[in-house]
């Protein structure tokens, strides 16, 4: 049985022959394609209806702007993975859609391989970028983490991580995915994401790339 039987996914694009030909490649390769949609308001509307794990998702679309949608489903449920697939390597654009709740982004050059991957990648919840817009986003993060933080770490209620914990959390925040990540620390991809699921719920954060601001604001990415 391969990694990708029963991991639910959705495509949404407003052009229905790319829509359609992304679709068919995923379920081709053992996806279960639950929907797919071609404009904002209809996108939201189905993908509450069936529930996918991981959001294939257009920025541009009519009704309702990706971002608007990512935003609103992301919001009701922070479990799903978006994985934008545009047309766009505008830096606002990108930016705009991580701040969103994207937890990936992936220019429409990419080859049908390079999607699968990073489809497999973004259902674990490790953030995917076409090469070049990692280094942006989590430059951006460091230039939001000049703002002093509201809540201190060394306060008397702020959560206390372990230390293995914090070893992982330094980690991410260096950008290593879980699979980087659990080589390096001989530890298994489960673990890693145990740890990481962990720290989430004692930060009350709800995706990694939260995870990954705290983390920068904190100086845990230089060390």
């Amino acid at each position: 049985m391969s990694d990708e039987t029963g991991l639910r996914v959705m495509v949404v694009d407003d052009h229905p022959m790319w829509r359609d030909a992304v679709a068919r490649d995923l379920a081709e390769a053992g996806f279960d394609v639950v929907a797919t949609a071609g404009d904002g308001l209809q996108a939201v509307r189905r993908a509450q209806a069936t529930a996918p794990d991981v959001l294939v998702l257009d920025l541009n679309l009519p009704g309702l702007p990706g971002v608007r949608v990512c935003k609103e489903l992301v919001g009701g449920n922070p479990s799903l993975r978006v994985l934008v697939l545009s047309a766009s390597g505008e830096h606002a654009d990108v930016l705009e859609a991580v701040k969103s709740g994207a937890t990936g982004y992936l220019l429409k050059s990419a080859s049908t391989e390079e999607l699968l991957d990073a489809v497999r990648r973004t259902a674990v919840g490790d953030p995917v970028f076409t090469p070049g817009l990692a280094g942006l986003v989590l430059g951006e993060y460091r230039r939001l983490a000049t703002e002093p933080s509201p809540a201190a770490a060394d306060e008397p209620d702020a959560p206390r991580l372990t230390e293995r914990e914090t070893e992982v959390l330094r980690l991410v925040a260096k950008g290593l995915s879980y699979k980087q990540i659990a080589e390096r620390l001989v530890i298994s991809h489960r673990t890693v994401q145990n740890h990481v699921q962990n720290t989430l719920g004692k930060l009350q954060l709800h995706n990694r790339v939260e995870l990954v601001r705290y983390a920068i604001e904190r100086g845990l990415d230089g060390v």
